[in-house]
């Protein structure tokens, strides 16, 4: 399978990046085509320039301006994101990357109705996000109701194919966590991508 892993941490002594390296191990052990994609690592430029915006809805011209990244997204079976959950959602690297790749030509299409039609991205059959949290988790998913697997639930796995999966990994407390509770994530990890 395909599998474009999206990484977002700029700190390469973080946990992130040891997850991130773990992701990685374990798909390519399983025999995956693996496109690693590490935004800070490549200097992504995540904010829209007025230009771009202007051309956003003429898509032949505005997928120019991110060839590269519409090009690993035609390409891919699966996702893969890597990162830090910060001020509950993505971070602004993160965040930039879909506002300026996931865009209309790209991840979507608007009809003449002004309605989405979300059939370019059918051949994305599975999504996996490994993500940490500062907060605990009651605070997370009772008192905020989730947000971040809302979005990856419900608004991106909609523009992929039917039935298309997420594998949501996720560790809480992340402000003082004892070593062995961060080695258990890490395996926990591993262990759910070395059986995609």
């Amino acid at each position: 399978m395909r599998v474009l892993v999206i990484y977002c941490h700029p700190n390469e002594t973080s946990f992130a990046s040891k997850l991130h390296q773990t992701v990685l191990k374990a798909l390519r052990g399983r025999g995956h085509e693996v496109t690693d994609l590490d935004l800070y690592g490549e200097g992504f430029r995540p904010v829209m320039s007025r230009e771009e915006r202007q051309e956003y809805e003429d898509p032949a011209r505005y997928q120019q301006t991110v060839e590269k990244y519409a090009s690993q997204l035609s390409k891919t079976e699966a996702i893969v994101a890597v990162y830090p959950t910060w001020w509950y959602g993505l971070p602004a690297m993160l965040k930039g990357y879909f506002d300026r790749v996931w865009a209309p030509g790209i991840a979507f299409d608007i009809g003449a109705d002004g309605a989405f039609e979300t059939d370019r991205l059918a051949h994305i059959r599975k999504l996996g996000v490994v993500t940490t949290y500062g907060s605990p988790w009651w605070l997370i998913r009772l008192y905020m109701g989730d947000p971040e697997r809302k979005l990856w639930g419900r608004a991106i796995r909609k523009l992929c194919g039917k039935g298309c999966t997420l594998d949501w990994i996720v560790h809480y407390n992340m402000d003082n966590p004892p070593p062995e509770h961060l080695e258990r994530f890490r395996k926990k990890t591993e262990s759910v991508f070395a059986r995609w």
